[in-house]
């Protein structure tokens, strides 16, 4: 019996160095010598996996760069002719070692060895991409994509460059191999809290940080680094595996240090003299690695002993065999105090295999076969396999981590380097400036747009920081990232100034054809500017997945429903902890702003400050190009942000009063509430048009406003709609446990705010009489508030506590599935401007009993929609409950009046149009007055 897994993870990344002005750039020997030693390699010994039906399981990871350079014609013709060069000096060491059996022998087998590598290569005219692609397929290998120019994101100072950078390269990965990754490899593996979310925008699932990235995570994860976590946006973190890390990567400690293995530093490049080698190096006499390398390790030594290549090959089989027995040994031992199967996560650069540690490509495969062989205890598997294997991780705030020195940004913000990120930060403000200016630009200004967009990705790479901060290379390092912020400046300016010189501008499309399908478009703030659609801006300190009431439902379903009718609807709201700041959902653009803590008691300051996090939000959102027609602000809590916004930019406010304090309260008894009660006055006085839910709503604003004529004009009636329930009347139900514990158990469901005015108190009260007749009755309790230990208690001193569940808050599913197995769900309230919960009763084909107050008279019809009682009074309740109960006809024949009822009355569709007629007249009255001024 497998006891856990190993997820052996590669990432393949090289910087974009692509140089069409001059073929003889060292730096495209990185290239070359990785597709040589390490690409080509490893997706043979794959190929032959496949080959010899050895089922293994592999995670690789190819930055978009690479991906750039391996489908590049231009890069592919000149490995071709850089393989030649090789075989071409394999062939005089040939003849130059003839008489030397033990280099003769070596020098032959790199002859074979380029050799085959060059008719492999032409064999899939260059195709390497195409050949991952098929092992794709095949479900052998998972891959994985990184950020577009492998940009150290902790240091990328925008949302909209974080955005930038993973969109471009999702687009690219998906273009190349026919789908969209699930994962991805942070470049560096860098990490911060506020790339989850952008990360989750994105749809990527899940992601790989060093080993302290999940071990410092708070609250420590009890699996450590054998699970994943889930970040606060529900994004899986895989943490590197510190014990078999060290294992591969130390060249002291770990395989790559073994006496036996080829010793890299030691190439004829650099040991012959110039006459054996001129046709190997570069043209301008520059020594260089050639690949030819004729010595092992052999020790800390300078008299090195000639490299024996099957001797290599069997230590390193040796090694394969070590590292699954250290990895055998750590699963069993987990396995026993985890519940569950661990998963050791082994990631590693992939250019480790075969360029540094030239024998690492047959210990993967030597690894991959032994798996295979494996009875127990072990099994490969991907990260995709092993998060579709379980679904209840832990949730973890992670901290900044990186698996750079000192596991943070020190690589990358160092006194070498740290001139870099001000100018870069530059040129993200302004992309984002131009991205968001240009809506249909010209072709000859999209060009410019799109290649500034280049400039920007690739002076963002984390390579040239690296290479500054490692000493190697240094000037060219500076020389690109100078390169690509001047020119990326160069073509700011051009587009601001309207003076694009087009053969400017193509020299550098052609200098660097990098991701030839970007769009500059993927740099615009999520605010969208005016499409030509009307346009209304909701403030609502409520909205979903922040439910506290009926209002976050209302505007919920109100939003969506204006979007299908033709409106742009933009929300801002409250940002619960768990939840993106901005996103689109179901086509509404939604806005979310972090409120500060409450201060103590004092309410009405958390909400002042509240107004004024809104207001801000807001007024930054103008500046970035938000256009509306009309502000619809939704009850009191919103009523400073709505006045000023009103004034500032003249825009028309409608107001929607969900609810009045004095309703609430049943009068205005404290300070705190005659401030509330002023508040929504003034709400009303503001608002050109105020929306309620019901005629009762209608009346208790007139009257307990003590409203003029001029003021109930503006009051328009507009009831709450309910829609089709997802799970229900498609006939797929949500199991919750013990829904069924009893045979013809009797389930009487109430759903809302555990507060005084929803009156639960009183349907305690009436269970006892309730369950005297029908003693399988269950009271079923869905919502929290404040009263809800009062209530637990008074359940409690009536015997009854073990008869009534109280489930806190639920989900819209478990809500939705209670409501179609309740026998009735009652709404006891002493006080309710509407009751859309019991319009969603109705909807779940569920027979109501409802007070008699407020909107719900409106909404049940007594003895046609409904049973109403009298409000506050437990016997009355109680009768009408059992009258449901004992008459089976009495409640299917309210069941069909109110489907039909809400069929006819209670149309979202229908109500989404009466609200933007309203709208309508607000806008059509504002032009007529400033016809009127001008």
């Amino acid at each position: 019996m497998k006891q856990g897994y190993l997820c052996l993870v590669l990432h393949a990344h090289l910087p974009y160095v692509r140089h069409v002005d001059d073929h003889s750039y060292l730096e495209e020997r990185w290239f070359f010598e990785a597709l040589t030693e390490t690409y080509i390699p490893i997706v043979q010994v794959l190929e032959r996996l496949v080959r010899d039906e050895i089922n293994f399981r592999m995670t690789l990871s190819i930055s978009s760069t690479l991906l750039s350079m391996l489908t590049d014609e231009v890069m592919q013709s000149r490995y071709v002719h850089y393989l030649e060069t090789l075989i071409n000096l394999a062939l005089s060491e040939i003849k130059r070692t003839e008489q030397d059996k033990d280099l003769y022998q070596l020098a032959c087998y790199y002859y074979e060895h380029f050799t085959e590598l060059l008719l492999d290569y032409q064999a899939c005219q260059g195709n390497l991409a195409g050949r991952l692609r098929v092992l794709q397929e095949q479900g052998m290998v998972e891959l994985l994509t990184s950020a577009a120019t492998h940009a150290y994101l902790p240091l990328v100072h925008t949302r909209e460059a974080i955005r930038a950078q993973l969109k471009t390269a999702l687009d690219l990965h998906e273009k190349t191999f026919g789908r969209r990754p699930r994962g991805i490899w942070l470049p560096e593996c860098g990490y911060e809290s506020r790339i989850d979310e952008i990360l989750r925008e994105c749809g990527i699932e899940f992601f790989f940080t060093d080993t302290h990235g999940v071990e410092w995570a708070q609250p420590i994860p009890i699996f450590g680094t054998l699970s994943p976590v889930l970040t606060p946006m529900r994004v899986a973190a895989f943490a590197r595996d510190a014990q078999s890390a060290k294992q591969v990567w130390s060249s002291i400690d770990g395989y790559p240090g073994d006496f036996d293995y080829r010793e890299y530093y030691r190439d004829i490049g650099f040991d012959l003299a110039m006459e054996h080698i001129h046709q190997g190096i570069h043209p301008d006499g520059i020594r260089v690695n050639t690949g030819i390398k004729y010595y092992r390790i052999t020790g800390l030594t300078k008299d090195k002993k000639l490299y024996d290549p099957q001797r290599a090959l069997d230590k390193a089989t040796g090694h394969a065999t070590h590292f699954l027995s250290s990895i055998r040994q750590q699963i069993s031992e987990a396995h026993t105090t985890m519940g569950r199967k661990p998963i050791v996560v082994c990631p590693y650069d992939a250019e480790l295999f075969g360029h540094w540690w030239y024998e690492g490509p047959h210990w993967l495969d030597q690894v991959l076969r032994q798996l295979a062989e494996e009875q127990m205890v072990i099994q490969p598997l991907t990260p995709s396999e092993y998060l579709e294997e379980y679904n209840d991780f832990q949730v973890c705030e992670l901290p900044l981590s990186s698996w750079g020195r000192a596991g943070a940004s020190d690589v990358w913000l160092q006194e070498e380097n740290v001139w870099v990120y001000p100018a870069l930060h530059i040129a993200e403000r302004r992309m984002i400036e131009l991205a968001n200016r240009w809506n249909e630009p010209s072709k000859e200004q999209r060009v410019a747009l799109n290649q500034a967009a280049r400039e920007l990705m690739l002076g963002q790479s984390s390579d040239w920081a690296f290479i500054m901060d490692n000493k190697t290379m240094v000037d060219y390092a500076i020389k690109r990232t100078k390169k690509h912020v001047n020119a990326f400046t160069m073509l700011y300016e051009m587009l601001v100034h309207d003076a694009i010189d087009s053969r400017v501008v193509q020299a550098m499309v052609e200098m660097d054809p990098i991701f030839p399908d970007v769009d500059y478009q993927v740099y615009r703030s999520q605010v969208q500017k005016h499409t030509g659609a009307p346009s209304v801006l909701f403030l609502s300190w409520e909205f979903p997945p922040l439910t506290v009431g009926g209002l976050s439902r209302h505007v919920d379903d109100l939003s969506r429903h204006l979007v299908t009718s033709g409106w742009d609807v933009h929300v801002v709201t409250v940002q619960p902890g768990d939840c993106a700041a901005d996103e689109i959902v179901h086509g509404v653009h939604v806005y979310r702003v972090e409120p500060l803590q409450p201060d103590g008691e004092q309410f009405f300051h958390w909400v002042m400050r509240f107004n004024l996090q809104m207001l801000e939000r807001c007024q930054a959102l103008f500046e970035q190009g938000l256009q509306v027609d009309v502000i619809h602000a939704h009850d009191w809590l919103v009523h400073d942000v709505a006045k000023v916004l009103k004034k500032q930019y003249q825009l028309p406010l409608i107001a929607t009063i969900h609810a009045t304090e004095h309703g609430r309260n049943g009068g205005i008894h404290t300070e705190l509430q005659n401030r509330i009660h002023q508040v929504e006055h003034d709400l009303i006085r503001e608002a050109q048009r105020v929306i309620v839910c019901s005629d009762y709503m209608a009346h208790e604003v007139i009257t307990v406003f003590s409203l003029q004529d001029v003021e109930v004009d503006k009051i328009v009636v507009i009831p709450n709609g309910v829609e089709r329930m997802r799970f229900l009347d498609d006939g797929v139900i949500t199991q919750v446990s013990d829904i069924h514990a009893v045979n013809d158990q009797h389930h009487i469901v109430f759903i809302g705010r555990l507060v005084r005015e929803k009156g639960v108190h009183v349907l305690l009260e009436a269970a006892p009489d309730i369950f005297a007749d029908f003693p399988n009755a269950v009271i079923v309790i869905m919502g929290k508030g404040p009263m809800q230990r009062e209530l637990q208690e008074q359940a409690q001193h009536a015997g009854i506590e073990s008869r009534v569940r109280f489930l806190g808050f639920v989900s819209d599913e478990t809500r939705n599935t209670w409501l179609q197995e309740a026998s009735v769900a009652v709404f006891p309230s002493l006080y309710e401007p509407f009751g859309i919960v019991a319009l969603e009763a109705m909807r779940a084909h569920t027979p109501v009993v409802v007070a008699d107050v407020g909107g719900l008279c409106e909404v049940v019809s007594h003895e046609q929609t409904g049973l109403t009682f009298f409000a506050g009074n437990p016997h009355s309740l109680a009768h009408q409950v059992k009258r449901l109960l004992h008459d089976k006809a009495l409640a299917q024949h309210v069941i069909d009046e109110a489907k039909l009822m809400i069929e006819r009355e209670y149309d979202w569709n229908v109500l989404a149009k009466n609200t933007i007629h309203v709208y309508e007249q607000v806008l059509d009255a504002t032009i007529s007055r400033e016809a009127a001024v001008r």
